[in-house]
C-alpha cells in the first residue's frame, strides 16, 4: 500500500497560508466596524452597564491573549451597577 495516499495536510497549499475566503471576511468585517465605529461607541455608551461589561469581555477576546483556565470568576450578576461602572471605567483607563 503506498503511505503517500494517506498523509495529513493539503500537498498543494503551503502550511500556516491562510485561507482566501476568511482573510476576505476579516477584511470586510474590519472595514464595516471602521465605518460604522461612531455608532457602534453610540450603541455603547447606550448600554446597561452589565452589557457594557460583557461588551467590553466579548472584544477582548479579539484583542488580549488568553491566560491559562482559571477557575477564579467574577459572578458579574452579583455586583451592582456601581461596581460594574468602576470595572468598566478602569477597563477604559
Amino acid at each position: 500500500m503506498n503511505d503517500n495516499l494517506f498523509k495529513k495536510g493539503n500537498p498543494g497549499k503551503p502550511k500556516g497560508c491562510k485561507n482566501k475566503i476568511t482573510v476576505d471576511l476579516r477584511e470586510k468585517v474590519t472595514d464595516f466596524i471602521n465605518k460604522n465605529w461612531t455608532d457602534v461607541q453610540s450603541d455603547f455608551e447606550a448600554l446597561e452597564p452589565k452589557d457594557r461589561l460583557l461588551f467590553l469581555e466579548k472584544l477582548m477576546n479579539y484583542s488580549i491573549p488568553k491566560l491559562a483556565a482559571i477557575n477564579n470568576s467574577i459572578a458579574f450578576e452579583n455586583l451592582t451597577d456601581e461596581q460594574l461602572d468602576e470595572i468598566i471605567n478602569r477597563l477604559k483607563n
